[in-house]
Parts: C-alpha cells; structure tokens; sequence
C-alpha cells in the first residue's frame, strides 16, 4: 500500500515538472530562475493575484492550441483520413466541406482573459503591458514557436484592442468584450489560422490550407463572439446588479 502511493506521488510530481518544462524536465531549474524572475517583476511593478492570475493565461492558452486536440466537426474528404484530429467527427464528409471543420474548445473560453485583463489593468495601469509582453513571451517557451508566434500575435490584437478601449472610452467591461471581439476576433482568427496552418504543414506534414480555410474561419470566428456573449452577458448582469445596489444606498 505504501509502495503504491509512494509511486502515485512520484507520478503526479514527475506529471507537474513534466508539465512546468513544457516536456523539457531536464531544464526545470532554469525554468524555475525564469519564472521566478518574472514573477519579482510582476510583483516589484505592483502586480498581484489577478497579475498573476492573467500572465499564466496568456502562455496556457497558447499552449493548449498546440496539444489539446481541436474538435472536428465535418471529417475532411481531403488530405490523410487518418489524422489524431479527425478520428472521432460529428459528421463524415459532407462535399460542401472538403477540407473539414474544426473548433478549439478553448476558443470559446478566451472571453474570460478580457475580464483578467480588466481587474489587471485597474490595479495596475499602463503597467498591464508589461505581464501581456511577459506572458506572451513564455508563451514561445511552452508552445510550438509557429503556434506561439501567431497565437502570440493574435492574442496581442485583441488584448491591444480591448486596452485602447479601456483606456480611450471608459465603456463598461460588458459592453467592451462585445465590441472589441467584433473587432478584433476576424483579425486574430486569421492570424492564428494562417500560424497553425503553417505548424500542421511543418509538424504533421499536412497540404496547406488544412487550418485557415473559409469554413474555419467562419466557425472560429463564430465561437470566439458566442464566448464572448455569453461572458458579457454574465458580467452585464453584475454590473447592472451593483448600479441597482448603488442606487438604493
């Protein structure tokens, strides 16, 4: 009995390290002086928990576009059948689709880094860039450098995108996660696409247009405003509960 939880433990450490290294366990020192470093420079410019909070988003998400598997929707009737990605589909070759369908079950989710954003840059400032250049820069550490360059670069539009117009409106949080996803999402959508397009060809050895075609894109892009929906709505139910608070004081 001992033995075996004696073993559990030694895989569950050996799964954080292997996971803190991005693979890489035999690096774990220099890992841990990096993120320690970065973390005193988060800290020394007035960074806190949602600090914190927020920079470890931005390279988990990249990340996760490079190994969580996307979701196929429409089985591709082009290209090798047998791709990881496309063995399990919703739907089998459907001709108006030829080269399938696919959505990040992240991609829904990435409302939620503006609301970390948001609670940052209150705290503190201008100062938020800072842990976005920060994040986006582990971010090349722990994901594909294609992946993290186009993901990189389609995160930093949208957050610059969302930054300007907290800093030039004043609009509320609500309101600009609808606005800036609208602005921002067929941007970012395309960047991401044409990077991850170029890490199928170079990884996996895909034809080009695996990722960033019409159907993709459409759907990418689609998911990121149902996200982005469905987060403003929550955080407008707060808002609008804090004014009636208010108002009644």
């Amino acid at each position: 009995m001992l033995s075996f939880l004696f073993d559990q433990e030694n895989i569950i450490i050996s799964q954080l390290i292997s996971g803190l290294t991005g693979g890489r366990p035999e690096q774990l020192l220099v890992v841990l002086i990096g993120l320690g470093c970065t973390s005193y420079i988060i800290y020394r410019e007035d960074g806190r928990a949602w600090a914190f909070l927020y920079f470890a988003t931005i390279p988990f998400l990249n990340w996760s576009f490079g190994v969580i598997e996307p979701w196929c929707l429409v089985t591709p009737t082009s290209g090798d059948p047998g791709r990881v990605m496309y063995d399990a589909c919703l739907y089998q070759n459907i001709e108006v689709f030829p080269k399938g369908v696919s959505l990040h079950p992240l991609t829904i989710v990435t409302g939620l880094v503006f609301v970390l954003r948001d609670f940052v840059q209150r705290n503190m400032g201008q100062k938020v860039l800072i842990v976005m250049g920060l994040g986006i820069a582990w971010a090349f550490y722990y994901a594909w450098p294609v992946i993290a360059l186009a993901s990189g670069i389609a995160f930093a539009v949208s957050e610059l995108a969302d930054w300007a117009l907290y800093t030039f409106t004043r609009y509320r949080l609500s309101t600009r996660i609808l606005i800036s996803s609208a602005a921002a999402a067929p941007i970012d959508t395309t960047i991401f696409l044409f990077g991850a397009d170029l890490a199928v060809q170079m990884q996996l050895g895909e034809p080009a247009g695996t990722m960033l075609h019409p159907a993709n894109w459409i759907v990418f892009v689609i998911g990121k405003m149902v996200g982005a929906y469905v987060v403003s709505r929550a955080i407008r139910r707060r808002e609008d509960a804090e004014l009636a608070a208010a108002a009644r004081a």
